[in-house]
């Protein structure tokens, strides 16, 4: 297991050094100016000129990304164009929301998604099972800010039952995690559905019910641990997902994570910004899709980490 641990976690430093460059290359490349946003429509060009002089944007790419680079390495992730602000400061006050809604969202899309899998595997063939299908499909279909728009409506409007926006409070927390939990619970579903029914035609599974072992016992004992397996896998991903592909449920409920902040920053071509939500979300990303292999083997034995 150390072993293991030791080689992914510096499989994982060259992905984030990677991703650093191409996030890099791809934000040096960009016709918009900083320096001009900065200083704003109305300034001179020699204004302009300057300030890109200050920042040292006129230096080749390879001087700039090497300074940003050392930078990381003392724990520093710049300071923000317009804020005045060091990122790694901005990020932190906005991780705790992200991660809050994150949590809330992975419940919501768990327990929606594996009941409506698991039941439709059960059910399979049935009225049921078609009617939980198309309930999957019309989640995964309905884009996030409509879903949004409709869940404030009708609990927040029409029955008053939740704040329309804001932070700080579990009824906050609750239409936006929905939103984006009714997205991944139709893909959870199907997932579960298909997985389920591949291992209930497994052999062990027909030796279990030979046995003369209760239903209950052979699905939730036998069944379930090596179907909630690819769940896992994707369980991994949404959490790197959450943390800065959320940029229209922050939006729609006022949610201060640190998408919207990436959002802000976009706008107004705050490389710095921009660079610190990309480099936290890969490291979520990485650490997540780590956890969900750590994890599996503790689920079923037979998997082996080499």
């Amino acid at each position: 297991m150390i072993g293991y641990l030791v080689r992914r976690l510096l499989q994982s430093i060259l992905i984030l050094i990677g991703v650093s460059i191409v996030t890099y290359a791809l934000l040096y490349v960009l016709p918009a100016d900083p320096a001009r946003q900065i200083a704003g429509r109305s300034a001179t060009a020699e204004t302009v000129a300057n300030i890109r002089e200050q920042l040292g944007l006129n230096d080749p790419f390879i001087v700039q990304y090497w300074r940003y680079f050392l930078g990381l390495l003392h724990g520093d992730f710049g300071r923000s164009y317009l804020q005045r602000t060091e990122v790694a400061d901005l990020v932190a006050a906005r991780l705790p929301a992200t991660l809050l809604l994150m949590l809330g969202a992975i419940v919501c899309e768990l327990a929606m998604g594996l009941t409506m899998g698991l039941v439709a595997a059960l059910r399979r063939g049935t009225n049921t099972d078609q009617g939980l299908m198309v309930v999957s499909f019309v989640g995964v279909s309905a884009p996030q800010f409509v879903t949004g728009l409709l869940l404030l409506y009708v609990f927040a409007v029409r029955l008053g039952w939740f704040p329309i926006g804001g932070y700080g409070t579990f009824s906050h927390l609750v239409l936006p995690s929905l939103t984006l939990g009714v997205l991944g619970a139709g893909w959870y579903s199907r997932m579960m559905r298909s997985s389920m029914i591949d291992v209930l035609r497994q052999d062990y599974i027909r030796t279990a019910r030979a046995k003369g072992l209760k239903r209950f016992v052979v699905v939730f004992r036998h069944a379930l641990p090596n179907a909630i397996l690819p769940v896992i896998a994707m369980i991994g991903i949404d959490i790197g997902l959450f943390m800065s592909g959320i940029v229209v449920v922050e939006s729609v409920f006022g949610w201060p994570g640190i998408g919207q902040l990436a959002w802000q920053a976009i706008q107004r071509v705050d490389i710095p910004i921009i660079m610190g939500v990309t480099l936290v979300s890969a490291i979520a990303i990485v650490l997540g899709n780590l956890l969900a292999d750590v994890v599996a083997p503790f689920i079923d034995p037979r998997i082996k980490l080499r």
